[in-house]
């Protein structure tokens, strides 16, 4: 599984996807990667020695967290050098989505050393596939902040956004997510919540922010665990957009504000953009 080409002795980096619960989602490739590598850097040492363990993998492990990746990348590059092969795991799942691993990649990358994938589980494409919302355009904004009022300006932002939208949640803020995904939205979004994927107690909760947390109430359960949540935000018809549009720069025209700033107090209320609106303002200002 892991060697060297003829024209290069320096090692490789090899991104090692684990299981994210089912220890039978681990791939053979991986399991073998893991064995053959002299090296493993582990998000946590403890947690990966577990798996290694339970496949009766002995590998010389060290720490490559968010604290010292940085640090480490030079380590990396000089076993590297000495062509020693290195593995990246993370806790679960596949290493870099929204777990370490984007500094060392990036360092490696512009100093020339072998990257290379070894692909397998991933909460995030697990939870799309089962979803039932839309996978042919989506948008993965990882882990959201955890005070509500930075979280809500987030929400807000994706109002344009094209596609299904997804990003993790902890069991500690899911509930808080959802009251704020209800107090931008209301019932202007699809919401299905995958929780525990691959696990003994894996769940898909689907509805409005209002309905998820009243399956919250109903079952106190549905708050444990580590969730991904998926959302179809339902956009408003372009016909009444334009017609909302025409009617807040109607109004602003009559009380004899500019062009210009009534097309930007109008993007600013439709969330539409200020060129159209301007040439619209224009138009309307004409008699056209």
């Amino acid at each position: 599984m892991v060697s060297h080409t003829n024209d290069d002795v320096r090692g490789s980096l090899y991104i090692v996807a684990t299981p994210i619960g089912n220890l039978d989602d681990f791939t053979k490739r991986a399991e073998q990667t893991l064995r053959d590598v002299d090296y493993i850097a582990a998000e946590d040492t403890r947690h990966s020695r577990r798996l290694l363990n339970h496949f009766g993998i002995e590998g010389k492990l060290f720490s490559l967290h968010d604290h010292n990746e940085k640090d480490k990348a030079e380590y990396v590059a000089s076993l590297l050098n000495e062509g020693k092969n290195v593995a990246l795991v993370s806790d679960a799942g596949t290493p870099l989505i929204s777990d370490p691993g984007y500094h060392l990649v990036s360092i490696l990358r512009d100093l020339d050393h072998k990257v290379v994938p070894v692909p397998g589980a991933s909460a995030l494409i697990a939870a799309l596939s089962a979803s039932g919302l839309p996978t042919d355009q989506f948008f993965f904004a990882g882990f959201v902040p955890a005070k509500s009022k930075a979280r809500t300006d987030v929400f807000e932002s994706w109002r344009q956004q094209v596609g299904t939208i997804v990003f993790y949640e902890s069991t500690h803020r899911i509930e808080d997510s959802m009251k704020d995904l209800q107090t931008v939205y209301g019932d202007q979004v699809s919401v299905v919540l995958a929780r525990e994927i691959t696990k003994t107690f894996e769940t898909f909760l689907s509805g409005t922010p209002n309905q998820i947390l009243d399956r919250f109430t109903q079952d106190a359960n549905q708050l444990k665990g580590e969730f991904v949540v998926m959302l179809n935000i339902v956009k408003p018809d372009h016909a009444d957009e334009e017609e909302d549009a025409k009617r807040i720069l109607t109004i602003l025209l009559e009380e004899n504000v500019s062009v210009k700033q009534a097309a930007a107090i109008a993007a600013k209320l439709t969330g539409g953009k200020k060129n159209p609106l301007y040439k619209l303002a224009l138009k309307m200002q004409e008699g056209e």
